[in-house]
């Protein structure tokens, strides 16, 4: 099952999270967790949206070691990140937006990742699993 929504404006956001609570459920998590996880999509579909301009969010059933869980991919061939440390820290935000940002993803999800190069794009993975 690979479900991937192409982020070009604003109601692509939308149909990421739509997609993401739809997974969610689907694989048993309960209301609390499917609220983290549509948080998580909406603050990386957002920064593909902001600052790359277009880029893709998929959404996979994952297994390790015995468990399920939710994996939510973001891509995009943007701008990079020079400075990941910089846009970990909390509170540090350069959309003026919440700034929960990409801190607060990695304290939604159980597992995060990321991967960026200046010039060429940046890519996300967070992982959320089933209790």
């Amino acid at each position: 099952m690979d479900s991937c929504v192409k982020i070009i404006n604003e109601w692509d956001i939308v149909a990421a999270r739509q997609l993401g609570r739809n997974v969610a459920k689907e694989l048993g998590f309960g209301t609390v967790d499917q609220a983290r996880i549509t948080t998580a999509i909406s603050e990386l579909a957002r920064n593909i949206y902001l600052y790359a301009g277009q880029g893709q969010i998929c959404i996979d059933k994952t297994e390790a070691g015995g468990k399920t869980g939710l994996c939510i991919s973001s891509e995009d061939q943007g701008p990079g990140i020079n400075d990941i440390r910089k846009v970990m820290e909390d509170g540090f935000s350069t959309s003026g937006g919440l700034g929960a940002g990409l801190p607060g993803v990695k304290r939604l999800m159980d597992e995060f990742s990321i991967d960026s190069t200046p010039g060429e794009g940046t890519s996300i993975k967070a992982i959320k699993w089933l209790r």
